[in-house]
């Protein structure tokens, strides 16, 4: 269940040394099939790091052979000297891969580079280029769970995902537990794919993916500068979905690595979803979801297990969407505490000491809906944000 699933993909992970802790920390993907079309989405944040800027004109292209990545450093706010780190890694890259194999060149517009980890110092450059030098050495068609692990940070585990077509594949791996808010996605991934599928085509799905699953996780309200999601396609496989299928899959792809982000979030004991309904539209629904998500009153009543429903309906009211506050109804687990924008059944009836909470926002002002995933603010996350940089 990884990024070498499909047909026409290699992947490796190794240690470099960009760790103290010695775990694996340089990956690399690439692509062998006939086709090398990709599609990606980024950070909206407008403090992009070398990488991001590196790897949007890369895919402006259309063609990508290999994706870089590395954890231990975001190579973020490191000015032009570390754009120029970025340009090194994907012209090293470039190299090895052509010396590799030759008679099948690799140009250094053709690699994607990714990183992650802290953010405003430049990455030891030595250590990671020997650090690809040593990932090219041991690409494997079985090599997508090592890369899986080495793009990891704070992650408590590596997030993987596979999904089937008729006779073509969607695999997938991600990586990310704080920093996590929307306006893109939010995290590292990269998703591929045997099928044969042109950019447009697979820039459409991600597109469509995206909205409804990476950009309505919002952990903690914070938006990286170096959130970048990737879609290859190998052509391995010589089918050509249609373009319902294709979004159907990578949606499907993109989904279960949300939901892996979202149970793996910096010191989350709880996974929430919070489904709004009766929304004039979906941007209010979307909105108000959203609201609900960032509500550090609301995050923090759920990690005492108090269904605080007065938080949640005031979090619905900053926004502006369309309704009624008399005529709002909130549910916590099934259980409608609040109905008409006051009490309703005995908040004690509801049972928060699982994991998982869903809460129910029903604006009462159309047919539209929406659901945005978050989880609570406890204790260990303030720790493990004072602490990372150490």
């Amino acid at each position: 269940m990884t990024v070498t699933t499909p047909q026409g993909f290699r992947a490796a992970g190794v240690a470099a040394g960009l760790k103290s802790s010695g775990a694996d920390d340089v990956a690399i993907v690439v692509n062998d099939g006939p086709d090398a079309t990709v599609a990606g989405v980024f950070t909206a944040n407008r403090v992009k790091a070398a990488p991001v800027l590196w790897t949007q004109q890369v895919v402006h292209g259309g063609v990508v052979r290999a994706v870089v990545l590395n954890s231990g450093g975001a190579n973020a706010c490191t000015g032009p000297a570390g754009f120029q780190d970025t340009h090194a890694t994907a012209e090293h890259a470039a190299a090895v891969l052509t010396a590799a194999e030759p008679g099948r060149e690799v140009g250094a517009g053709e690699v994607a580079v990714c990183s992650t980890g802290l953010i405003g110092e430049r990455l030891p450059m030595p250590a990671l280029l020997a650090g690809v030098d040593q990932a090219v050495r041991e690409l494997s068609g079985s090599g997508g769970a090592s890369a899986a692990e080495a793009i990891m940070t704070t992650d408590t585990r590596p997030k993987t995902t596979v999904v089937s077509g008729t006779g073509w594949t969607v695999g997938g791996m991600a990586k990310g537990a704080g920093m996590l808010a929307p306006a893109m996605a939010t995290m590292l991934c990269v998703l591929t794919t045997d099928a044969v599928a042109d950019p447009e085509a697979l820039d459409a799905a991600l597109r469509a993916a995206c909205r409804v699953t990476f950009d309505r996780v919002d952990s903690d309200g914070c938006m990286s500068t170096n959130d970048t999601v990737l879609l290859l396609a190998s052509g391995a496989s010589g089918v050509t979905p249609d373009q319902a299928e294709l979004t159907a899959a990578v949606t499907a792809a993109a989904h279960d690595l949300a939901q892996q982000l979202i149970a793996d979030a910096e010191g989350a004991t709880k996974q929430i979803a919070i489904e709004v309904t009766g929304a004039a539209d979906e941007d209010d629904a979307v909105e108000v979801g959203r609201a609900v998500a960032r509500n550090n009153l609301v995050k923090t009543a759920l990690f005492g297990n108090d269904p605080n429903w007065g938080r949640i309906l005031a979090a619905v009211g900053t926004t502006t969407a369309a309704f009624e506050p008399d005529a709002v109804d909130v549910a916590v687990n099934g259980i409608w505490v609040c109905r008409s924008g006051a009490a309703a059944e005995d908040r004690s009836k509801v049972d928060l000491t699982g994991r998982d909470v869903t809460i129910t926002v029903d604006l009462h002002a159309g047919s539209a809906a929406a659901t945005v995933w978050t989880n609570d603010l406890s204790h260990a996350y303030v720790h493990e944000n004072s602490a990372y940089s150490t």
